[in-house]
């Protein structure tokens, strides 16, 4: 039986008749570009996440790339974000004219360490990017703190974390009891801006490309909604230098459909991770990832020693058992960036080490047990081969 990483098919065949039933609604409107679904969307995901803004975009990179001009980071400016992500969350910053600056990972939650982030503050740093990590929240307290102290602005990079609350634990370390307001929030709307992705593959997926630009100051929302717009908020009236960043009516319906669903999708990922990890406790070599509150599972994510990592995911390809890798580089080392930074040695080691296996909120406990046995069989023959 093959298995793939993720498996969208079933998700539709369940909603087939409410999915169809919102794109015909649109086809039918001829209502094709910014139409009542997208303003619908935005006012539901809005009062979903629990936010004052919420700004349909074309994609999760153009959330970064608004969010971050939005905020008035510009040439010369310096944001620091952690390594281990997708290039868009660097290629974001790079492409308004800052500087990404590169602070390494927590070992438990393969998120940017906090007690890291003020040893690269300098003269010319402006805003700090966190990235929540396949769903994980980061420690967003300690974050908040600096920022404040230094008087940074904050974007968060909620791309594989939609629907994820901060819980902590990060709560103890702030000196401030202020920061315990926001606690349990949904990540994105602890910060100044947070961007999310809707590509297929997110927890909150639509059928094509889409993203979702999120904020509380009303100044940043308005400059965020006209730069969608090539730079206008009057129709031939261009302000700025703006973009053609537009969420898609169609997309927007789907998502309509499909964020009714998304805290029973997101609790299934969280029970599935649970499963994976007790099938998977104990394996020499195999560590799995904390199953914490607040944590949505966009990805499940192992990490593999001993060098074995290669040689796993080959054996189960061969049992037709898709995984994969994110990410092999990290993106302080990409081509882009490499001579520029230092290796982040956290960072580094984990990008031969980490696997993330199949997850997907319909993925059943016979399925996961079948994964998990692979696994174990392959540790087994690799230590008696040793």
């Amino acid at each position: 039986m093959k298995i793939p990483i993720l498996d969208l098919k079933t998700q539709y065949a369940i909603l087939k008749t409410e999915i169809n039933e919102a794109i015909a609604r649109v086809l039918e409107s001829g209502a094709f570009i910014m139409g009542p679904d997208v303003q619908l969307f935005e006012q539901e995901v809005a009062t979903y996440l629990g936010v004052k803004h919420a700004i349909g975009v074309n994609s999760g990179t153009d959330a970064l790339v608004i969010g971050l001009r939005a905020l008035g980071i510009s040439e010369g400016d310096e944001v620091i974000t952690t390594p281990f992500s997708f290039v868009a969350t660097a290629e974001s910053i790079s492409n308004v004219g800052a500087k990404p600056i590169f602070a390494d990972i927590e070992p438990d939650t393969f998120n940017i360490d906090a007690k890291k982030i003020e040893t690269k503050i300098t003269s010319n740093t402006k805003a700090i990017m966190p990235v929540h990590l396949y769903g994980q929240p980061a420690a967003m307290a300690k974050i908040l703190e600096i920022a404040v102290k230094h008087n940074l602005k904050v974007i968060e990079d909620c791309a594989q974390a939609f629907g994820a609350k901060y819980y902590g634990p990060s709560l103890n370390t702030c000196n401030s009891k202020s920061f315990s307001s926001f606690y349990g929030k949904a990540v994105g709307t602890i910060g100044n801006v947070g961007a999310y992705s809707f590509f297929p593959s997110k927890n909150l997926g639509a059928y094509g490309d889409g993203g979702l630009v999120v904020t509380n100051d009303d100044v940043v929302a308005e400059q965020a909604r006209m730069l969608r717009v090539h730079g206008a908020l009057k129709k031939y009236q261009n302000e700025v230098l703006g973009y053609n960043s537009r969420l898609d009516t169609i997309q927007a319906a789907i998502l309509r459909t499909k964020l009714k669903y998304v805290d029973k999708w997101n609790q299934a990922r969280h029970q599935i991770a649970q499963a994976y990890n007790q099938e998977l406790e104990g394996i020499p070599g195999v560590i799995t990832p904390q199953v914490t509150r607040g944590n949505v599972f966009n990805q499940y994510t192992i990490r593999v020693l001993d060098g074995q990592r290669d040689a796993l995911k080959k054996t189960l390809a061969q049992q037709g058992i898709d995984s994969m890798i994110y990410y092999s580089t990290p993106q302080d080392q990409l081509p882009i960036y490499q001579g520029q930074h230092s290796k982040c040695e956290i960072s580094h080691q984990y990008a031969s080490e980490v696997l993330s296996l199949p997850i997907w909120p319909e993925l059943t406990p016979k399925v996961v047990k079948k994964i998990s046995a692979e696994i174990k069989l392959f540790k087994q023959a690799s230590f008696c081969y040793t």
